[in-house]
Formats: C-alpha cells, sequence, structure tokens
C-alpha cells in the first residue's frame, strides 16, 4: 500500500477579545495543521501535526521536505518511514522540535490510513481494547478569572460526568491559591484537581506555591518552566509532594530519556502531534512502563489529535487521563470533523469504532479557514 500523496493544510480561526488568558499570555487565535495521507488504494488518512506557533512553517516542511522523503514507501512500514525520517531529516540536525512536529502528523495520518485499510478501530491494531479512559475537563479554559466565576464553568463539567479538573497556574500564588481552594471547597474530594502553569511560575513562586499544593491534595503541577530547565525541575521537586508533570515539549523518545534519567519528573505528557507521533509515543510509553511511568498524554488542537490519543490510552499498560477540550468555541472539536469523543456519566470516555481514528474531515472547513499569520498569545 504505496503512499502517493501527501498533502498539509495550516489552518486558524480567530478569538473574541478577552478568550482564554493562561500563563504564556493572552489567546487570541487557534491554529493547527492537518495531514493528509492518500494511498495507491485510494485510501486517505488524516492526522494533526501541532502548530508550534508556526504552523505554515510546519505545513511547508511536510509539504516539502518530509512528503519527498516518503514517497512511494509503505504505509504499513511505519517504523521504516519514521527511521528516514530520523536518518535523513532528524538525527544529523538535531532534534529539532519542527521536524518532530512535522512528522507527527504525518505518522499519525498514515497510521489512521493502515487503520482503514484492515477496517478496525486504530487501538485494536494498536493492541488495545475498547476500555474506558478517565477523562479531565482541561484544554484552553479554566484559566484566571474570580474563583466564583470559576466555579461557575467548573461545574456543568462536573454535571456532566468529569471526575478530574485541570485549573491554569502561573497568575499570582495568591490568586492561584484562592482558585484551587474554592474548586476543592465546592467539589470536595471527590473531585481530582489538576494544574497547569504553562511555564508562568518562577522557581520562587513554585516554592511557594507547592506546600499549598501539598494541602489541598493537587493531582499534579504541570509544566511550571520550559522543557530544558531541568535544573529547575529537580530544585523544584524538593519543595513538596505534589507530583510534577511535563512531556508536551519533549521531542521524540530521545528528549525523554533525559527526563528518565533526571527521575524528578514523574507525570509523563507526550502529545501525539508534537512528540513524533504515535509510532514514537509508543516507544515513550513503553519505556516509561518499564519504570511503572504513567502516561497522560496532552491533547492538542483537533478532534483528531484528541480521539488518536484515546486510542492510544486504550492500547497501552500504563495509560491515564485523557485531556478533554473543554473550550467554549473550539471549531477544531465542533467543526472541522466528525465527534471525535464523548464523555460518559462515569467520567469516562472511549475509543471511536470506526475504521482507523473515527473523525471524518470536513476539507470545505479547511478551505474556509486559512492560515492567520501572527503569533497567538500576546
Amino acid at each position: 500500500m504505496k503512499i502517493v500523496d501527501v498533502e498539509a493544510f495550516p489552518t486558524s480561526f480567530p478569538l473574541p477579545p478577552g478568550g482564554p488568558k493562561l500563563g504564556i499570555g493572552q489567546a487570541v487565535k487557534r491554529d493547527a495543521v492537518m495531514v493528509k495521507v492518500t494511498t495507491e488504494d485510494g485510501i486517505v488518512g488524516w492526522g494533526e501535526s501541532h502548530h508550534g506557533r508556526a504552523h505554515t512553517a510546519i505545513a511547508t516542511l511536510i509539504r516539502t521536505t518530509l512528503r519527498q522523503l516518503v514517497l512511494g514507501m509503505d504505509a504499513f512500514d511505519t517504523t521504516g518511514i519514521n527511521a528516514r525520517i530520523y536518518k535523513y531529516q532528524l538525527a544529523s540536525h538535531g532534534m529539532g522540535a519542527g521536524c518532530a512536529m512535522a512528522m507527527s502528523g504525518l505518522d499519525m495520518a498514515i497510521w489512521d490510513a493502515k487503520a482503514k485499510a484492515l477496517k478496525l478501530p486504530l487501538y485494536r491494531l494498536l493492541g488495545g481494547s475498547s476500555r474506558p479512559v478517565p477523562a479531565y475537563a482541561g484544554g484552553v479554559a479554566l484559566g484566571y478569572q474570580d474563583p466564583a466565576a470559576l466555579i461557575d464553568e467548573a461545574a456543568p463539567h462536573m454535571e456532566a460526568g468529569y471526575r478530574a479538573v485541570k485549573l491554569r497556574v502561573g497568575d499570582t500564588v495568591k490568586d492561584d491559591v484562592a482558585r484551587m481552594e474554592a474548586v476543592r471547597t465546592a467539589f470536595g474530594e471527590a473531585v481530582t484537581i489538576l494544574t497547569d502553569a504553562n511555564i508562568g511560575y518562577s522557581i520562587d513562586q513554585v516554592r511557594q506555591v507547592m506546600p499549598e499544593m501539598d494541602r489541598l491534595n493537587i493531582g499534579w503541577l504541570e509544566e511550571p518552566f520550559p522543557a530544558h530547565d531541568h535544573h529547575l525541575y529537580s530544585q523544584a521537586r524538593g519543595y513538596g509532594t505534589t507530583p510534577l508533570a511535563a512531556g508536551e515539549n519533549h521531542f521524540t523518545r530521545y528528549e525523554f530519556t533525559r527526563v528518565l534519567e533526571d527521575g524528578v519528573i514523574a507525570i509523563w505528557q507526550p502529545d501525539l502531534s508534537k512528540c513524533g507521533g504515535i509510532t514514537e509515543a509508543l516507544r515513550i510509553a513503553g519505556m516509561a512502563s518499564a519504570f511503572k511511568i504513567p502516561i497522560h498524554p496532552h491533547s492538542s488542537m483537533t478532534g483528531v489529535n484528541q480521539a488518536a490519543s484515546i486510542h492510544f490510552l486504550a492500547a497501552i499498560e500504563n495509560g491515564g487521563y485523557f485531556e478533554a477540550d473543554i473550550s467554549k468555541a473550539n471549531k477544531f472539536r465542533d467543526e472541522l470533523g466528525s465527534a471525535p469523543w464523548k464523555i460518559g456519566t462515569d467520567g469516562n470516555v472511549r475509543p471511536n469504532e470506526a475504521p482507523g481514528i473515527g473523525v471524518e474531515i470536513d476539507e470545505g472547513f479547511l478551505a474556509a479557514h486559512p492560515a492567520i499569520e501572527g503569533p497567538g498569545y500576546v
């Protein structure tokens, strides 16, 4: 089943003023890169490459260099395709984030095509089962706001069935603690509270906030610092018992090897649209499983990556939470394709049963939402 074409579509939509604010700034738009692979049999697979805040550049890399590397290769040879990209593009020029993100969407699309060719849902091709996967309400929402407004935002998700929620921290320590306290008071110990700083904390702020997180029984503190600040993660580990989480900005198993050696990040969060794709994520999960490290993948912009993440979690032995994007207006989740997932009243999701990833893409949406240049956060 030879690959005869590879296409990449950078796409964007603007956010209204006053949209989500995170530790890295105010969101003004959302970007994504969709990858389409066509085989000689006419089978089409879709994947998502994370935009990397440079979505047109990622799409160009796919359309040119990566496309030329994989045309004519057997779509079932995902290991060989990954190795070819590594040899000719990645290894000799370092663990480039751009290449890792570009190859992620390509790899995901090829897995989608493989599963469609075999008329299997992806989780079955990966060796998994249709088991329930716990989900937390997260995504680009539950950000900086008054505690009362935060409770109002979280309440419908708890009523929908979620048993866990992820709050945005990285504001002031005082305000972050007030929000965590409000959620704990409102929903009690039955709800797991997770936090994500989006690299917004200084080491001094982490020193102040970690004891408060311990007191409030917070499930994890995600990305207080940039991924490369290994020394800060090591230092922060001594400030409390709340687990440190990271991984969405670690690319390929080679960067996770450093995470493993450091031994301070207890929660691994590879993103299938960033880490190198499903092929690479399986390797990362396998490496982590030998050390009983749980995998809670970061799921990005579109329903394709979100649905693929559920298939992945249903197929690995050390899978944890699915990150459910619960943002109020995500066209990539709601309009780009068919429904990627549905939360159950038990707080779980299940993988789609249609062949492949199970999300049908509307190419008209891509035509109607061309790339918007410029930064996504200000």
